[in-house]
């Protein structure tokens, strides 16, 4: 026998809908389409494939949490029947932020709920007073069984879901322990079908090894939508929302906020905090424009050369030090400033850890004004990706990185040759070299006016 698709009617607008969806998208009703045939007659030949063109629906617009920058990261919000997975390391506010998105969304009007499968309730309410009111309508759920979970989503349809955290569920179907590979990858499967079939939004918050990995089987970051990093150094306030995989919009995106005692504020503009305490005439300080994802930051990058201990590996906060000692060698061997032997430290500043090669030159610059004692610029910022030949190599993103320097007040930046006219905004005055030689002698010369010694004896061979 043939096996017949369900169809959903309205019960506001009466207009018929193929796929389940949590929003009408004819009338914009919430939570009104009800299935018009509940019966479905399957065979092992499979199941009846229709036309393309006949499926309407998931053009709903995500429904916004209130807060601004983890909007932004999802591209404005959770789309209903969406799952979406968040994990970082321990302590970094996994729960303070998601605690905050459910009481953003109660507030607004709508039930939501918490299934704390980690936290006793009076926990649960304890840690929220310090945050603040609990609205009314955010509703909470102890215990660890799947089961029970799945029910009351049933019961009180809410339009948003946190389950915390999807390694102490369990389904008593499963064989194994709460936070088994088994047992992780079938719970997350139930929960992501039960999104589908409802239409409410399902968190899944996840934990991470110690190597700062998802902990449990990778298959599960495939069966979500949406895979959220929540990361940040725990000493330092800032942290940062990254989505990793999304398939509602683009990934990349980034969030910022800064922890403070009553919880998570978002920073929509995280220049101050990151830049707000930096000393101007310093030595070792360069700024540099780095992308977390596609959001340009702007990041202080500091160097410091002793010259009375052994020397050895540089020792490095922020940044890759295996590329940072690639990087002495470089400005030792094409911009003849010598490096190796001496006892290098560095970091970037502000809890930010900076990957990308686009800092190698702000890199180079600092350690080359940290060994010379000589400050930088103020209003300077650096960026591109250096060769083991001392060529500077073009790095994408060119223009948001200048144009938000600019934003934030800087005039002068030092790039490579090979960044395109278009990139550059109006009124910067940019410096485009094609060798680390060549961007130091600039940066000494022309924006500093004072010529190092061994840069000039370099210069005249």
């Amino acid at each position: 026998m043939a096996r017949t698709s369900a169809a959903y009617i309205c019960t506001t607008c009466e207009r018929t809908l193929l796929q389940w969806a949590g929003r009408c998208p004819h009338c914009g009703a919430w939570n009104a389409l009800e299935a018009s045939r509940r019966s479905r007659e399957a065979t092992s030949g499979g199941g009846e494939a229709v036309s393309l063109r006949l499926v309407t629906g998931g053009t709903e617009p995500p429904m916004s949490t209130g807060i601004g920058e983890v909007d932004r990261v999802l591209g404005g919000g959770f789309v209903a029947g969406s799952a979406t997975l968040v994990y970082g390391p321990p302590g970094v506010g996994k729960s303070t932020l998601l605690f905050q998105v459910l009481s953003s969304v109660a507030s607004m009007g709508t039930d939501v709920l918490l299934a704390s499968a980690e936290e006793s309730l009076v926990q649960v309410s304890g840690r929220a007073g310090r945050i603040g009111d609990v609205p009314e309508r955010l509703l909470a759920l102890e215990g660890h069984d799947v089961v029970a979970i799945e029910t009351a989503i049933d019961r009180h349809r809410p339009s948003l879901v946190v389950v915390d955290s999807i390694q102490s569920i369990s389904d008593d179907e499963v064989p194994g322990a709460a936070g088994s590979l088994l047992q992780v990858k079938a719970c997350v499967e139930r929960l992501t079908r039960l999104a589908k079939s409802s239409g409410v939004p399902i968190v899944l918050v996840g934990h991470v090894t110690k190597d700062g990995d998802l902990a449990g089987p990778r298959a599960i970051e495939h069966l979500v939508d949406t895979v959220l990093s929540f990361d940040g150094d725990r000493h330092h306030a800032v942290r940062v929302l990254t989505a990793i995989k999304h398939r509602f919009g683009p990934s990349g995106e980034v969030g910022i906020f800064e922890m403070r005692e009553s919880g998570l504020r978002a920073v929509p503009d995280p220049g101050r905090l990151l830049l707000g305490d930096r000393l101007t005439d310093v030595s070792g300080s360069v700024v540099v424009p780095v992308l977390q994802g596609r959001r340009p930051l702007l990041v202080e990058v500091q160097a410091l050369v002793a010259h009375t201990a052994t020397g050895g590996r540089p020792r490095a906060l922020g940044v890759d030090a295996s590329r940072v000692a690639l990087l002495m060698a470089v400005l030792e061997a094409r911009a003849e400033r010598p490096m190796i032997g001496r006892d290098v430290f560095i970091a970037a500043v502000g809890g930010i850890n900076v990957t990308e090669p686009a800092a190698d030159l702000a890199i180079a610059l600092a350690l080359a004004s940290a060994a010379n004692d000589q400050a930088v610029h103020f209003d300077l910022v650096a960026f591109g990706e250096l060769g083991l030949a001392g060529e500077l190599r073009m790095v994408p993103g060119a223009d948001r990185r200048l144009s938000e320097a600019q934003r934030a007040g800087f005039t002068n930046a030092i790039v490579p040759a090979s960044t395109p006219d278009e990139a550059i905004p109006p009124g910067m005055r940019v410096h485009r070299v094609r060798t680390l030689f060549e961007a130091v002698r600039v940066f000494f010369s022309d924006i500093t006016d004072t010529m190092p010694p061994w840069l000039t004896e370099a210069a005249s061979r």
